[in-house]
């Protein structure tokens, strides 16, 4: 391997890190150089399917494993803020699976390390760095749609009953946090921070949302969003304004493609990705660290902490209680 390469570890090895490490291998500049379960087995198996140089059965050791540049974390979310701080402690660069923690107290506390050791951080919220919403940003902000007025955006598939992870509380389980903190973000891309919140759940037993629709308003604008792990939603995305409306195609969070709507005029963009999609947000990680960057400018830490608190406030709103609440 070149030694200009930047050497990634991957700590939690479940079908998220699958995907990841596949277009990993898309980015010459890359090299999956460690990965880490809780079980050695699964590591080594991980380890020989995406060629990587070592396989842990611990997080520590990967952690502390000196030619690591940057970790990848995708374990479950009640991990996220504990495994990221013990990683930037340990002068490592961090990309960490959304959403960043269960709450802003947590987030908060993520950032000072990056801050505090003065290494990169940012939530891999990929779809962020995706080539259709970044033409669809560019559009919404120059004006082509006239004034916003409206979004609405769900995400939803079905949960097979014992997918523990998904429906454990515990583990930060819950459609809001999994899924429905895609339609937070779009309407905070489009909006920012709305003025109030108003939201309603369905729970487990266990205490973990399995739908959460939430309405989010605005001075002038409102966006109904919706998550849920009991229907299959349609997976589109309408952002509407004065002037016309963008459309984009399911999956809406990882779209190849969208069409734009003025004067009943409809016309059609397609932008297929490099592999799945991981490769943009690979990539701004490679240019910031590069640049000594601790955070990106396209999803900055202010970015994470304002959509964490906007989550907060749909939970709290919703009466949806985590362990870590009460910490």
């Amino acid at each position: 391997m070149s030694e200009d390469k930047i050497k990634w570890g991957i700590i939690g090895l479940g079908n998220i890190a699958e995907q990841f490490a596949r277009d990993l291998a898309l980015i010459p500049e890359a090299q999956l150089y460690a990965v880490a379960s809780r079980s050695l087995e699964k590591a080594n198996e991980f380890g020989a399917t995406f060629s990587a140089t070592k396989s842990y059965g611990d997080y520590d050791s990967l952690i502390n494993d000196d030619q690591v540049d940057i970790i990848y974390i995708a374990t479950p979310h009640n991990f996220h803020a504990s495994l990221s701080v013990q990683a930037l402690n340990a002068k490592k660069h961090v990309l960490c699976e959304k959403p960043i923690a269960i709450n802003y107290a947590q987030a908060s506390q993520m950032i000072a390390a990056s801050r505090e050791n003065n290494r990169f951080f940012m939530e891999a919220f990929w779809t962020r760095f995706n080539p259709s919403f970044t033409a669809i940003l560019s559009k919404v902000r120059a004006g082509e749609l006239g004034k916003i007025k409206y979004i609405n955006a769900d995400f939803g598939f079905i949960v097979n009953n014992g997918q523990s992870r998904l429906e454990d509380v515990n583990l930060g389980g819950g459609s809001l946090l999994d899924m429905g903190v895609y339609p937070l973000f779009l309407s905070y891309m489009i909006f920012g921070k709305p003025e109030n919140v108003q939201a309603s759940s369905l729970f487990y037993e266990g205490g973990a949302d399995k739908q959460t629709t939430m309405l989010l308003n605005y001075p002038s604008a409102q966006a109904v969003l919706h998550s849920s792990f009991i229907a299959r939603t349609n997976m589109h995305a309408t952002i509407s304004g004065e002037k016309g409306r963008i459309v984009i195609d399911p999956n809406w969070h990882e779209s190849q493609s969208y069409s734009l709507f003025q004067d009943d005029v409809e016309t059609k963009y397609d932008l297929p990705t490099k592999g799945k999609g991981f490769t943009y947000e690979i990539e701004e990680c490679h240019k910031c660290i590069a640049a000594n960057k601790i955070e990106s400018e396209m999803w900055s830490h202010q970015n994470s902490l304002d959509l964490i608190t906007i989550a907060d406030k749909v939970r709290k709103e919703a009466g949806m209680v985590y362990p870590v609440d009460t910490i």
